[in-house]
């Protein structure tokens, strides 16, 4: 599949490392990604990485942290310059499911650009949602996305919730882990639904501290990540179980997820 040319019309410097790219399509565009997909980004003349689509606007916004060759080229696409995209791929969180329902979004880092979407996208039909709680957590304030968003989404009638592993003096906000958060969820839990992003530990950990809570395991679904490189179930990089993430993933229900991430930690 031939990437489809998008022109970087918005950037928006994040985080140190994290850069977010509104793109718009030269020609023709892809289709419209649901929110949970992602799209094969190319850094043309470098390579291209998976990257989960950060919000759906006449165009696409992608949310990129620089770690490596590709994703430090794409951070480093000015305004004007052309990058590459294929898809969208996988599946999504399936949040239009979770209409007359009260939801739950909980975020670790950049696990927060895959659910930006889907909380978008509850609050622009926010009569159609019961209750909306998003909880955040990061390493520091210094690594908090979308700082810029919250309020207004606390305006449109979410709770958000923020935490942060560690802190200085400037920060008056929570300090700890993402799971001490979960006491604080407005939710009816026999009746919510949670999606849940982040590094596999956080959202093993916050799964679990949900259903405590009383969200049933079925109602709750994260975001694997794994090596994906074609995007169609061809290569088998992103082979996990069963699983093959880039067709059944990356959003699959926690209960299906849990002992397939318990093989990969042993």
């Amino acid at each position: 599949m031939t990437p489809v040319p998008y022109r970087v019309a918005a950037r928006r410097v994040d985080t140190a490392d994290t850069v977010t790219l509104g793109l718009e399509p030269v020609a023709a565009p892809i289709a419209r990604p649901r929110p949970g997909q992602f799209t094969m980004m190319y850094a043309f003349g470098v390579g291209d990485v998976p990257i989960s689509v950060s919000g759906v606007l006449p165009g696409i916004e992608q949310t990129v942290r620089g770690v490596g060759a590709v994703t430090r080229a794409l951070c480093a696409t000015e305004m004007g310059g052309v990058i590459g995209l294929r898809g969208p791929f996988g599946t999504a969180w399936g949040i239009e499911e979770a209409r007359g329902r009260d939801v739950v979004f909980a975020a670790g880092g950049i696990g927060l650009a895959p659910l930006r979407p889907a909380v978008l996208h509850a609050l622009a039909d926010r009569d159609s949602y019961g209750r909306i709680t998003v909880l955040i957590g990061a390493r520091s304030p210094e690594d908090l996305l979308y700082t810029a968003e919250l309020d207004r989404w606390r305006s449109l009638g979410a709770r958000v919730e923020v935490t942060v592993d560690r802190a200085d003096f400037r920060w008056s906000g929570h300090v700890g882990l993402i799971t001490a958060l979960a006491d604080r969820v407005e939710a009816g839990p026999a009746g919510a639904a949670a999606f849940v992003c982040g590094p596999e530990v956080m959202m093993r950990f916050t799964a679990e501290a949900l259903v405590a809570r009383g969200i049933a395991a079925a109602d709750v679904r994260v975001s694997l990540e794994r090596n994906m490189q074609c995007g169609v179930a061809w290569c088998g990089h992103c082979q996990l179980g069963p699983l093959l993430l880039c067709r059944d993933g990356p959003v699959v229900p926690y209960e299906s997820a849990v002992p397939l991430m318990a093989v990969r930690e042993l």
